[in-house]
């Protein structure tokens, strides 16, 4: 039966289009849009969607705060994006050596924080950082030391990185791992009977063998950072150092659940969207390119 593969297709392919592909077009939709108000904007027809073309994006492109809002996410993924990838690594390559103990009861450790929703790891985080509450800050009164504001200016960035640095390591580090442990054993032996120690095997052997993993979760990890939205959210009635368009997803939705302006918000959210591709490819791009250069050599 010739048509058979595309009915095994056909399941998958209505959740693409209901839920992924029809989203998408409505949004693109509403950002080519604007509500017109006619008078007072009582009665019906006093409100009406008209065209707008491109004023929506061009509006969108042109906001200062939109772009301090991107510049912020630039200095939260400067943290976020090495510290989590190098611990994962560092994880991994610890739980790969043959002298590790209780293996798996710490790569269950080292994972499990990953499992905590995002909210409830921002609330947990966020009273730690409350110096009203928070044990570290009486611990700090105890010995006479100052205790530290992690709510406002710099700081700040140290604490929102510190909560999805604390949740993302465990998920890369299986990754990671996963990887090395697909590695064939004879590999290692050959090295070892050249006279390579365990840290030779790790840095020339391993960590090149990996690569890819590493580009898979430097990927996620970029991506992730750009939609950085849950953790600022729940820490911002904590304090008075987050505004409500910190990152540019709080943005979008300010303008359309606050401002009420749902076609603005689709122009930014369809920006943001065209500029996490536009990111990705090009690092995908340069990494293939980079390892073909690699294997001509």
């Amino acid at each position: 039966m010739r048509n058979a593969p595309y009915l095994f297709l056909l399941p998958a392919g209505l959740l693409f289009a209901v839920f992924f592909a029809l989203p998408i077009g409505y949004a693109v939709w509403l950002s080519l849009h604007r509500i017109e108000v006619k008078g007072l904007g009582l009665g019906r027809g006093a409100r009406q969607e008209v065209w707008a073309g491109l004023a929506n994006y061009t509006a969108a492109l042109t906001d200062s705060e939109l772009a301090r809002g991107a510049l912020r996410i630039l200095g939260y993924g400067a943290i976020v994006v090495p510290v989590m990838l190098g611990l994962a690594l560092l994880f991994a390559l610890l739980l790969d050596t043959e002298r590790v103990r209780a293996r798996s009861f710490s790569r269950l450790a080292i994972f499990l924080p990953y499992a905590v929703p995002g909210v409830v790891a921002a609330m947990l985080w966020g009273f730690l950082y409350l110096p009203d509450v928070s044990p570290f800050h009486y611990a700090l009164d105890a010995v006479g030391l100052p205790r530290p504001d992690l709510l406002d200016g710099g700081p700040l960035f140290l604490a929102l990185a510190n909560i999805a640095v604390w949740g993302g390591t465990g998920f890369n580090m299986i990754v990671i791992y996963t990887s090395l442990r697909s590695i064939p054993a004879e590999v290692y032996e050959a090295a070892k009977l050249d006279g390579a120690t365990p840290l030779q095997i790790a840095l020339r052997i391993k960590i090149p063998m990996v690569a890819p993993s590493l580009v898979l979760t430097f990927f996620f990890s970029i991506i992730a950072t750009l939609q950085v939205f849950s953790e600022p959210t729940t820490l911002r009635p904590l304090t008075n150092g987050i505004p409500t368009t910190w990152s540019p997803l709080m943005k979008v939705y300010n303008d359309a659940f606050v401002g009420g302006n749902v076609h603005a918000a689709s122009a930014t959210a369809v920006v943001l969207a065209v500029a996490t591709f536009v990111l990705s490819f090009g690092l995908l791009r340069a990494s293939n390119s980079g390892r073909k250069q690699g294997r001509t050599r």
